[in-house]
């Protein structure tokens, strides 16, 4: 049912844009992404319910860029239209194929009325605040080593508007960044305490939470502050079944406030970004024009992608993590000799498919898509019957990588790789601990 509805949506507001009717059909694919998004959590209860997160983000960034409001935007070529139609029905397909072969016509929903349908006081949260310390430690440390060894703190530079791409010692800066995973560990830890610490304890935490928030700001990283903000938001949804209204406006209005500094300290101008963002109507506020572009512009580079890639690369951009973390770029400089294609130097950011379709076209795009609705729909039944808590901060990252799917390709960043290194052995970690502890 869901895919019919978004088929006869996709194919309207394709025939629009066809036309012209640029707003009626951004429209049409929007108003079909809240659908789907809520039919999905009508059925589970879960909020944020993998299946239903993409469909609301990648269905309604596409609506989104429909909407044509900058020059740099130009008309689709049928390839595009193709590919993104193709990388949301083959997730679908397979997460619906997966969930009927094992469960039936439906699974069985993880959540009912708000709450987890898991009886969490039996989940140990032994060696959580182990982690929550230790990872906070490492990345702060890194953090320390990198501002001597360059010699200056991006938040504290003025007139540079690239200080933080420069601020990397390479091998190092895996570990800064590691700060991200910090917050949702707090909030595992301080979930599943249940009062059993005494006050230094959840202090030490709470002040390493702060430090690890800290850490972005100070490298004027807009993009890692969301993440771990986004992080330990799923986390704390994927627990709890619910995140209070009060909290959400507060948390929204901390985290504009965040973004507009960290943009000031970048040194990103409004004069700066309207000349970058190219907007139809000038007199657009900014506040309006950044993120739309932030979430437009990729659906473009993908298009630039289609209509001007010569070659495919069969694989080696997916790869290119393997490059990276095990510094075969730097003996080979050719494995990574893969330029990016984009519609304007300084708008690098891509969708999560652009890697699947510089290596193998359509193909890697339709496989691509297959293999991200099977981990998906295997996570989601984990859910089920989690008993390590780190677990739910696998499930976390692949929902922010789903959300944010019109922002970057994630699986072929080897930072994304890291992160679940550092997530898989907090798990074991916790998993040994949560047995000697039973021991």
């Amino acid at each position: 049912m869901e895919l019919a509805v978004y088929t006869v949506c996709y194919l309207a507001s394709y025939l629009l844009d066809r036309g012209g009717y640029h707003w009626p059909s951004g429209l049409c694919l929007m108003a079909a992404a809240v659908w789907l998004y809520i039919s999905e959590y009508r059925r589970t209860g879960n909020l944020v319910h993998l299946r239903g997160i993409f469909s609301l983000f990648w269905v309604g960034g596409q609506g989104v860029a429909c909407l044509k409001l900058s020059r740099l935007q130009v008309p689709w070529s049928w390839v595009t239209w193709l590919c993104f139609y193709l990388a949301f029905a083959g997730f679908c397909l397979t997460f619906e194929l997966l969930s009927r072969k094992t469960d039936g016509k439906r699974p069985p929903s993880p959540m009912r009325g708000g709450q987890a349908a898991q009886p969490l006081g039996g989940i140990s949260g032994a060696g959580l605040f182990v982690s929550v310390m230790g990872v906070a430690a490492v990345s702060l440390a890194a953090f320390c080593f990198e501002a001597w060894y360059l010699g200056y703190i991006p938040f504290l530079v003025r007139g540079v508007p690239h200080a933080y791409s420069y601020f990397h010692v390479t091998g190092v800066h895996y570990f800064t960044v590691s700060c991200v995973l910090v917050p949702a560990l707090g909030v595992l830890y301080f979930l599943t305490d249940r009062g059993h610490s005494g006050r230094w304890k959840k202090g030490a935490a709470a002040a390493a939470v702060v430090i690890s928030l800290a850490i972005p700001i100070l490298c004027v990283s807009r993009f890692q502050l969301i993440l771990a903000v986004a992080l330990a938001v799923f986390v704390y949804i994927l627990w709890k079944g619910y995140f209070p209204l009060a909290w959400g406006a507060c948390l929204g209005a901390a985290m504009v406030a965040a973004y507009v500094v960290l943009t000031i300290a970048r040194s990103h101008d409004v004069a700066y970004l309207n000349g970058i963002f190219e907007m139809k109507n000038s007199s657009m506020p900014i506040f309006i024009t950044q993120p739309y572009m932030y979430i437009a512009n990729n659906y473009e580079n993908f298009n630039y992608l289609v209509e001007h890639l010569e070659q495919f690369a069969f694989g080696m951009r997916s790869l290119f993590p393997l490059w990276a973390l095990t510094g075969l770029k730097f003996v080979m400089p050719s494995l990574a000799d893969y330029p990016i294609l984009v519609n304007k130097e300084e708008l690098t950011t891509v969708t999560l498919f652009y890697d699947a379709y510089y290596d193998f076209g359509i193909v890697g795009v339709v496989v691509f898509s297959c293999i991200l609705g099977g981990v998906s729909w295997l996570l989601v039944r984990k859910l089920r019957r989690m008993e390590n808590p780190v677990g739910y901060l696998f499930y976390a990252q692949m929902g922010v990588y789903l959300m944010l799917s019109f922002f970057t390709t994630w699986f072929s960043n080897p930072t994304t790789w890291f992160y679940l290194a550092v997530t898989g052995a907090v798990y074991v970690f916790c998993l040994v601990m949560s047995r000697r502890g039973r021991g």
